[in-house]
Order: structure tokens, then sequence, then C-alpha cells
């Protein structure tokens, strides 16, 4: 009976929606209740909250796209770099391919054997070496845009849900009584299930992303209440 491996093997797409979820259920949440303290218009907090919302994923999706952006160019500078080495030091690439199987235990003929005949493709070699020896795997030459567009809608709508309840209610402290209910659901649904694809333990985790966000609010609503 074959042993069932689990590995988190989640997408681009699932970290993308994780970084930007995580900040857009935290921050506007902490905004709005913070707020609460002090306005005494729903009105006022609902324009707040979609102005934070707006600003919030516009910063977070440009971040997704340079870190990506950066990623890329970062890659390809190494690539230009090793294929320049394998034209110019040839014998020292082949050794630092014998250094990678050495440490497999393979034999010194069995290395140098490899080394030749992975010489012999000065693409695969170059490859191998990016893999290999600096742990590099060529990043989607699609992803900075992508990144962007993902992290930046999954924080809208993350954030829109603390801010759901201040139009459907008269006052601050209404809404911030069902918002709160609402989006610390939503952190223990969404901390659930971030933890379990990581392969950790899914109640510890939920548990900790409610009292992130719950602690974050919390401190808001305090400071703004002590200001005023």
């Amino acid at each position: 009976m074959l042993h069932p491996e689990k590995h988190f093997t989640a997408s681009e797409i699932v970290r993308d929606v994780i970084i930007g979820m995580s900040d857009g259920l935290t921050v506007p949440f902490a905004l709005t209740a913070g707020l609460s303290g002090v306005l005494h218009s729903n009105s006022f907090i609902i324009t707040a909250g979609i102005a934070e919302i707006v600003a919030g994923s516009i910063a977070m999706g440009l971040g997704g796209f340079l870190s990506a952006k950066t990623e890329l160019e970062h890659y390809q500078t190494e690539l230009d770099r090793e294929y320049a080495e394998v034209e110019r030091i040839p014998d020292q690439e082949k050794e630092e391919v014998k250094e990678v199987f050495a440490t497999y235990g393979l034999s010194e003929s069995l290395q140098t054997e490899i080394a030749e005949q992975l010489s012999l493709n000065k693409k695969l070699w170059v490859e191998f070496m990016m893999r290999f020896e600096l742990g590099m795997e060529k990043p989607n030459p699609k992803r900075a845009k992508q990144s962007a567009l993902n992290i930046g809608i999954s924080y809208v709508l993350g954030g829109f849900i603390p801010l759901l309840a201040y139009f459907f209610t008269d006052t601050p402290e209404e809404g911030l009584m069902i918002s709160a209910v609402i989006t610390i659901i939503a952190l223990f649904i969404f901390g659930y299930i971030k933890t379990k694809l990581t392969g950790q333990k899914p109640l510890e985790g939920a548990l900790k992303t409610v009292l992130i966000g719950a602690l974050a609010a919390g401190a808001a609503f305090g400071i703004a209440k002590l200001i005023t």
C-alpha cells in the first residue's frame, strides 16, 4: 500500500489571495473599529472605509507587482551571469556540478561523467546550475501583473466584509457590533483554510488569525476613545 504524502502545493494564485485577504480583513476592520469610537455617522465611516480599501488594494497590488518584477529581474541577472561563466570558466562550472552530486554520495567517476554529459547541452547545463547551485526556479514572466491583480482584488473583497454592516445599521455602535461578529467569523474561516493549506494545525491557525484581527481592532478603538 502506497504511503500518502501531504505537501503544500498551493498555486501562486492561492498565495496571492492569502496575502491580500489577510490584510484586507484586518486593516479595514481596525480602521472602522477606531472610527466607530469617535464618529457618530455611519456615512463618514463608510466613506473612510472605502477610501482605505481603494488605497490599500492599490498599495498591496503594487507591492505584489514590484516583488514579482524584482524576482524576475534577479533571475534574469543570475541566468546571464551563469551563461557567461559556462563560456568563460567551463572547468570550474563542471567542478560545481560534481560538487552537487558529491553530496548525494556518487562516485568520483560518475560525477565526472555526469558533468561531461551535462556540459554538452549548454541550456540544460545552465538550468541545472540555476536550480541546484543557486536554488532558483524560473519565474512566470506574467507573474507581476497577475500577482498585482490577485492581491488587489483579494484586499477589496476582504476589506468590504467589516464595512458591510455599516450600510445596514443606523449608528456606528450597531455597525461595530455586527461588523465584529461578521469579521471574526470571516477571520476564523480564513485562518482555518489558510493554515490547513500549509499543512499546519487549522484550528490553532484560525484562533491566531482571529486574535490578531481582534487585537488590531481593539487597539484602534481604544486609542480613538483615549484621544477624544
